[in-house]
């Protein structure tokens, strides 16, 4: 068994162990399945170095999904910089599936696995925050987009409009994920597919075409 950590920095490397196992472990299994003896095993340590870390398994996955909310966030903020919001929600979208397609299991347990309801007064990151929460981005671009007069009159509500693009989006991705190696389906490339869904859904919001 591993020495116990006595710096911060192989304390949080060890944190960050945790993290990542345990994050592949209830992917795989599922949340409900998986011991916190368990992920002490896959890592070679013993439960109780894991519970200095995190008091029971619902803290842990608390802890994982701050981890990958977070990183989605990181990950999206510079598009908000960009001036166009018409531009800047598409380019959302597109970075939106970036992270999804290049983090599976992340964005599994994000948004893809059946796990505790997953409340703002349960999580340490602050909501409304647009360096860390990717909804409000979200939410934020299309109200710009709103503001500016882009969308169809009769689409008066900018936050169903934001739900239904993040559910657009996250169905390509979701299929991608799940089912991208079944034969039985003679799939289009991905992007050729996220182009399709994105355009799709802007000639039904926009009140102009976009090209």
């Amino acid at each position: 068994m591993p020495p116990k950590p006595k710096t911060e920095q192989a304390r949080e490397q060890l944190r960050t162990l945790i993290i990542d196992h345990a994050r592949d472990l209830f992917v795989s299994r599922g949340v409900e399945a998986v011991t916190m003896r368990e992920i002490a095993k896959r890592i070679g340590y013993s439960a109780t170095s894991i519970y200095l870390h995190f008091v029971d398994k619902e803290a842990l996955l608390r802890a994982i999904c701050d981890t990958d909310f977070l990183r989605l966030a990181t990950v999206l903020k510079e598009i908000m910089s960009i001036a166009n919001p018409i531009e800047r929600m598409v380019a959302l979208g597109q970075g939106y599936a970036t992270f999804a397609l290049s983090y599976p299991n992340h964005y599994r347990l994000m948004f893809m696995t059946p796990h505790l309801p997953y409340t703002p007064s349960e999580t340490q990151l602050q909501q409304n925050n647009p360096e860390q929460d990717a909804y409000f981005q979200l939410k934020t671009v299309i109200n710009d987009v709103y503001l500016a007069d882009g969308f169809k009159p009769e689409l008066q509500d900018a936050e169903l409009i934001a739900q239904t693009v993040w559910a657009g989006i996250h169905g390509v991705c979701a299929l991608q994920i799940i089912m991208a190696e079944d034969d039985w389906i003679q799939w289009r490339p991905i992007e050729d597919r996220l182009h399709m869904m994105q355009q799709l859904m802007l000639s039904g919001l926009l009140k102009e075409k976009y090209e």
